[in-house]
Formats: C-alpha cells, sequence, structure tokens
C-alpha cells in the first residue's frame, strides 16, 4: 500500500469529497452504537417494567392508607400496585380527564381506541381523606364543552379495590396540560392539581378502579384494562440493528476505496497500454519513410 501511495494512487483521500466521506463516517459510528445503547436501555426498562407490574398485579391487595398519603409522591416500584379502599364516592366533585381511550386493546365496550373521558371521582376515606379513582372510561358527546352524563356509582359505604398509580404529569405521560377547560374537565389526573376544587384533603396518587362492594346495579363506566406486561417491545432488534450499521459504516468506506483504487489503477493501465501503442505506430511509420523509393538504389561513378 505504501508503494501505491508513492505512486500517488492514494492520493485521493486527500480530496475534499473523501475528506468529508472519512468524518461523517467517523461521527456516525459513535453515535450509532450510542443509539443502540440508548435502545438496550430501554428494553432493559421495559423488562424491569414489566416484572414490577406482574409482581404488583399477583400481590395480595393492602390498604390504600399504607401505600400512599396526602403529599405522597408513589415511587416507581409501588406501580400498579394492588390497593383496598373503604369509603364514599363524592360524585360533587367528579371530573373527567379528555382525551383517553380504555387502552390496551380495550373492546368496544371498553372503548376500543375511540376517544373519550376516563371518569375520576374522589372517594373519601374512613380517615377523613380523600383519593381520586379512576372509574373507567366512557364515550364522549357531541358537545366537548358539555359535561358528559355519567352513571352515578352506589350511594353509601363502598369498598373497592384498585391499582395504584402515580400523579400524571407532562413528562411522564406526554400529554399537555391545557388550560382554559370547560369546568370539571381535565387533561391530567394529579391530585394536586385537583386538590383545590375538592374539600377533603387527597393522599398522593390515584386509583384505577377493579371492583367495587356493593356493585352498581346499573351500567358504569367501562374500567380500565390490566396493564400488559408481557410484551417487550422492538428495543432489542433496534438496539442490534444500529449496532450493525456502526459496523457497516467503515466495511462499506473499505468497499468504496478499493473500487477508487481499482479505477485509478483501471485509468493508468490504459493509458499506458494506449501509450505504448501510441510509440509502437511512430516507430512503425519511422522504418518505411527510412526506406528509398523505387525498391533499389542507383549510384552514379
Amino acid at each position: 500500500m505504501a508503494e501505491l501511495y508513492g505512486r500517488g494512487v492514494y492520493r485521493f483521500l486527500l480530496s475534499r469529497q473523501w475528506v468529508i466521506l472519512t468524518l461523517v463516517g467517523l461521527v456516525m459510528i459513535p453515535a450509532m452504537i450510542r443509539l443502540g445503547f440508548w435502545q438496550l436501555h430501554r428494553h432493559e426498562h421495559r423488562v424491569a417494567n414489566n416484572k414490577i407490574i406482574a409482581s404488583a398485579l399477583k400481590a395480595d391487595p393492602v390498604p390504600v392508607g399504607t401505600a400512599t398519603r396526602p403529599g405522597f409522591t408513589v415511587p416507581h416500584q409501588d406501580l400498579y400496585k394492588a390497593v383496598t379502599a373503604h369509603g364514599r364516592f363524592d360524585t360533587a366533585h367528579e371530573v373527567v380527564a379528555r382525551h383517553r381511550t380504555a387502552g390496551n386493546g380495550g373492546g368496544e365496550r371498553a372503548g376500543g381506541q375511540r376517544i373519550g373521558y376516563h371518569v375520576i371521582t374522589p372517594f373519601v376515606l374512613d380517615d377523613g381523606h380523600a383519593v381520586l379513582v379512576n372509574r373507567g372510561w366512557i364515550a364522549g358527546g357531541d358537545d366537548p364543552t358539555a359535561f358528559p352524563s355519567i352513571p352515578a356509582p352506589p350511594a353509601g359505604d363502598v369498598t373497592l379495590e384498585g391499582r395504584l398509580r402515580p400523579d400524571e404529569t407532562t413528562s411522564a405521560t406526554g400529554i399537555r396540560d391545557t388550560h382554559g377547560l370547560p369546568p370539571r374537565q381535565i387533561m391530567l389526573i394529579n391530585s394536586t392539581k385537583v386538590a383545590g376544587d375538592v374539600p377533603h384533603q387527597l393522599v398522593g396518587g390515584y386509583l384505577e378502579m377493579v371492583s367495587m362492594t356493593p356493585a352498581a346495579g346499573h351500567a358504569q363506566p367501562a374500567l380500565v384494562p390490566e396493564p400488559d406486561h408481557s410484551s417487550i417491545g422492538p428495543h432489542m432488534a433496534y438496539a442490534i440493528q444500529w449496532w450493525l450499521f456502526a459496523a457497516m459504516v467503515p466495511v462499506g468506506w473499505v468497499v468504496l476505496l478499493r473500487r477508487e483504487r481499482a479505477d485509478i489503477l483501471g485509468k493508468r493501465a490504459k493509458a499506458a497500454q494506449e501509450a505504448a501503442s501510441g510509440r509502437g505506430s511512430d516507430g512503425d511509420a519511422g522504418d518505411g519513410g527510412g526506406r528509398p523509393a523505387g525498391g533499389s538504389a542507383t549510384v552514379a561513378v
């Protein structure tokens, strides 16, 4: 290779085009490796999250007072923790969360992918505190500014079982907290944001209702389905894909280099051949011109 470089074969590497190509490749390789590790970490987070959810769903429910309290931030390890609560619903301060689907491929009754509302009802506990309860999904009406008609929960004392969820935030959910909404409509299910409109002290987080006793004698909002904890997503495949792309960059660079070198050597060989052919033609022409015309020479004495 040094011999070829000495002959100027690899001097094309100093051209503007090849300098830019090489610099782009050097930037792309670490960027793709980093993207691969980013997807790997997302895969690991998804697997760990699935384990937390699966463990929470299998565990026996605990009293809500032992899992959360006023001003409490629900930790990630308590995600979907099964809890029980005893008290009564406060429908006078009920609100709805806008632009919601039942999620997780719920059927037609559960809303499926139809846009509607989640019904959020304060549940007053025996100790005087209250917890927000997501009672489920209802379809949206024709007028999005009007408060929808909501089936009433059982009156009086109720025992319910639910899944503990942390307060929603824009950063965690991607839901934008729009201001100026119609009365009793919210974007984020967040005990801190709702606290000013509820006369009871709210505990941190909220519950996704699973069941209640006594059961209502009429149709109720469609319960939010159990969270999916079996799918691991495509993140590992994406990580491998990014790493393969990173490995392909230097391979592609070498392929292009060899192709460029072959073109240069081919052009030089062709030029040398044409030059040799030209010299041969000139030599033949010179020999023919040196012979005397007429085939023999006459010497005069």
